[in-house]
């Protein structure tokens, strides 16, 4: 028996490294996606008014919308299958479902959006070659998500980043050069991405070596049977989360019109797009390696533990000074049309820290495949959010937005933890919490001495952010953590 123990501690260690050793190699393409969200935020502000930033804004949720019900919980499917038919040696059945079922859900989608194509004018406000063009921006980057996710079954971190680097330079690139060129505003940036998303297919095909693998053969009714059952709560699931995210822009765009759909853009990008990409560092390279040792049975929850606590330490610092100085980061990125959006940014992210933890609260319903769990908690928050944003928008305009959204991630993240697996459940680290938070204190006393000598708000951040990680080392020093091995 102690033995046992002793090989399930070292499982254990040698798992939380191996995902920290993929975090790094994960992460150049991490920051390459996060100078590209940001990179774009000045260059399409400057071009594009905010009447067609506003459309591009749209134009993009719907596109968000349409992945979410034909292509990303087929992708999904992908990784956390894939480590159960590598093992059954079926790779070539597996695969050749997927592609099949991915290709099936598109050619539906091209149908059903020829159909119904008059409601999706009227009800989006989007004009008719701007949904024609999103529809077509669909085929590539439906591929691409699949093809990114068997590179994280792979566990192919460095053919990840090199993928992700040269998708964001292409991207900024290529749309530049279409706004410039055809000068048809949003549209413009819309063949610029199917042009670079497109090419970065290509690349992804061979760093997947799919062609190895990839069969023809017939569709296995229980393969695909497996994906629909685990697949379908997921698109559910992330259509509620669409609706938190994505529905107020719809809300605002009815109730306000597009210039202020245009500083949520914004807004959108300093915060989610830039957020999100951030902490996705952590669960892009765990996700995969917790999902084989699941499979292989070993106890992944203080790894779970472990990383959560890392992503507290690391992500609520960059939150706090990313709220105090909202006003000043807008103003550096964007146009100084937009300077209204600063009001959002503290609650949006906020909303995206909360959203970016449940990540790990929620990975116990992937893990035993109780998808339909997820699905109902998000249900839950995601009316909850849609309402909140029809009231609150109408009552206090984008602050009510910004409010709504956090409150919708919040509920979202405390069902997570109140609902549970067994031998799963997140096991919350009071201790690291308390010391965190109380790091926050030196920081709070000088940051009010800091604007009182009125310094730049550059080096008053980077301050902050060393009196943060001080404050940390010395609580360490004197209250290391005592973890029970």
């Amino acid at each position: 028996m102690p033995e046992e123990v002793t090989n399930k501690k070292t499982d254990t260690k040698e798992s939380v490294n191996c995902i920290f050793k993929d975090i790094i190699k994960y992460f150049p393409s991490k920051i390459f996606g996060i100078l590209g969200n940001v990179v774009i935020i000045p260059i399409y502000t400057n071009l594009l008014s905010p009447h067609q930033y506003g459309l591009y804004t749209l134009s993009i949720a719907v596109l968000s919308f349409l992945c979410i019900i034909f292509s990303d919980w087929v992708s999904t499917g992908g990784l956390r299958f894939f480590r159960h038919h590598q093992i059954k040696d079926e790779i070539p059945k597996y695969l050749s479902t997927l592609v099949g079922l991915l290709s099936a859900n598109i050619s539906i989608m091209f149908v059903i959006a020829y159909i119904f194509r008059h409601n999706f004018y009227e009800y989006f406000k989007i004009p008719a070659e701007m949904f024609f063009a999103i529809l077509l921006l669909m085929i590539p980057v439906a591929i691409r998500a699949l093809l990114f996710q068997l590179l994280r079954a792979q566990i192919k971190p460095a053919a990840f980043t090199v993928s992700t680097i040269i998708n964001q330079v292409l991207t900024v690139v290529i749309a530049v050069a279409a706004i410039k060129i055809y000068n048809l505003g949003a549209i413009s940036v819309l063949i610029g991405m199917g042009i670079s998303i497109s090419l970065i297919d290509i690349i992804l095909l061979f760093q997947c070596n799919i062609f190895s693998y990839l069969k023809i053969e017939k569709l296995q009714v229980d393969i695909l049977s497996s994906l629909y059952r685990y697949g379908l709560p997921l698109a559910v699931t992330s259509v509620s989360l669409w609706i938190i995210t994505q529905s107020n822009k719809f809300i605002l765009q009815h109730l306000k019109g597009y210039v202020e759909v245009g500083y949520v853009g914004v807004a959108y990008g300093i915060t989610f797009s830039a957020l999100m990409t951030l902490f996705s560092a952590i669960t892009i390279a765990a996700v995969p390696r917790i999902i084989n040792l699941y499979e292989d049975g070993i106890n992944v929850r203080p790894i779970i533990s472990r990383l959560t606590e890392f992503f507290m330490l690391a992500g609520l610092p960059v939150i706090v000074l990313m709220s105090l100085y909202s006003k000043e980061i807008v103003l550096l990125l964007a146009n100084k049309s937009f300077a209204g959006a600063y009001v959002l940014v503290p609650y949006l992210a906020f909303s995206a820290f909360f959203l970016s933890f449940a990540e790990y609260t929620t990975l116990q319903y992937h893990l035993v495949k109780k998808t339909y769990i997820d699905t109902i908690i998000r249900v839950i928050s995601g009316i909850t959010g849609i309402l909140l944003n029809i009231i609150l928008i109408m009552k206090l305009g984008l602050i009510g937005l910004g409010i709504a959204t956090l409150l919708g991630n919040i509920l979202y993240f405390v069902l997570s933890v109140i609902i549970t697996v067994p031998d799963l459940k997140w096991d919350i680290p009071y201790a690291k919490i308390f010391k965190i938070l109380f790091c926050f204190v030196p920081v709070g006393i000088f940051y009010v001495i800091f604007r009182k000598l009125q310094m730049h708000y550059g080096v008053q951040m980077l301050l902050l952010s060393l009196i943060y990680a001080y404050t940390y080392a010395v609580i360490q020093k004197f209250f290391p953590d005592a973890y029970v091995e």
